[in-house]
């Protein structure tokens, strides 16, 4: 029979002191989210007292009415919606078409072609010729330069090509001998088999896609082809709240402040990529971890 080895008095106060560090640390992190939650439930007059507090002391959905009463939001956010579902989609299928094909051990130049592709991890072309580039594209104020620049992403090729290597050659060879070609063999064996890496990526990009807000602030001047997360950017800058609290009508107008505006504005961008985490996560962890150890 097994005892337990008792701790001693310096693993058990390290112990002790660890945990106390994590809780810290969690604390630190989560209490900024709590807190912006709270004020935005909180109304808007009674938040400009000040102070500290767990709860609201006045509840009041008031800002979010004003939020979504701004007709700029709910297009905002159908532009980020389109923009995440399609260009998911796209990146990952055009990044799992080529990473299959930098899989196969049979491609001539492979290595060459991963050695670049490597170097693209470290070096990009900068600002102003990325800029320069989407002009020439004509793709400024254009829809698709949300999609066609995030198309491929050399690091999820890396992802892909590691799982794709893993899958028995058997599977190839038995749809080949049944006929199939590359297209059928990708589409109909390998992608079928590849849910946990897709969803990992998907959850990647699509992360991706509804958080970013610098493609619409640089290449974006039709305010009604910007993103969610480009609106907030406005609301929380510039004086978009103070324009939103002065077009309000008078009973909501008299209760809500800019700041409270600016608070439940990032509730609303924030809460739906948080909702659809939880659902995604199972996916996640083990689609990381596939591949890290070969079977």
């Amino acid at each position: 029979m097994f005892r337990l080895k008792r701790k001693t008095k310096g693993e058990a106060f390290f112990d002790l002191f660890n945990n106390f560090g994590m809780l810290l640390v969690c604390f630190a992190t989560l209490y900024p989210i709590w807190y912006v939650l709270v004020n935005a439930f909180n109304e808007g007059q009674d938040g400009m007292r000040g102070g500290i507090y767990w709860w609201p002391r006045v509840f009041s959905l008031e800002s979010f009415e004003a939020v979504f009463q701004s007709s700029g939001i709910m297009t905002a956010m159908g532009i980020t919606v389109a923009k995440t579902v399609l260009g998911t989609l796209i990146h990952v299928f055009f990044t799992a078409m080529v990473a299959y094909a930098f899989s196969r051990k049979n491609l001539i130049g492979g290595k060459i072609y991963i050695f670049v592709g490597t170097v693209t991890l470290f070096f990009g072309g900068g600002l102003i010729p990325t800029y320069l580039l989407m002009r020439d594209l004509q793709l400024l104020d254009n829809f698709m330069v949300y999609i066609i620049p995030a198309m491929f992403s050399f690091f999820d090729l890396i992802i892909f090509m590691t799982f794709f290597r893993e899958i028995p050659d058997g599977l190839e060879e038995a749809a080949k001998i049944d006929g199939a070609n590359d297209w059928s063999i990708l589409l109909r064996v390998v992608l079928p088999v590849s849910m946990p890496v897709i969803a990992t990526i998907a959850l990647f990009h699509g992360v991706y896609q509804w958080n970013d807000y610098f493609a619409g602030v640089i290449y974006m001047n039709n305010m009604d082809m910007q993103p969610i997360q480009t609106y907030l950017y406005r609301v929380v800058a510039q004086s978009s709240s103070n324009q939103m609290v002065a077009a309000i009508p008078g009973g909501i107008g008299k209760t809500v402040t800019s700041q409270s505006i600016k608070l439940a504005t990032m509730v609303v961008t924030t809460l739906p990529i948080v909702l659809v985490y939880p659902f995604l996560q199972k996916y996640f962890v083990k689609g990381m971890m596939i591949g890290s150890i070969k079977g």
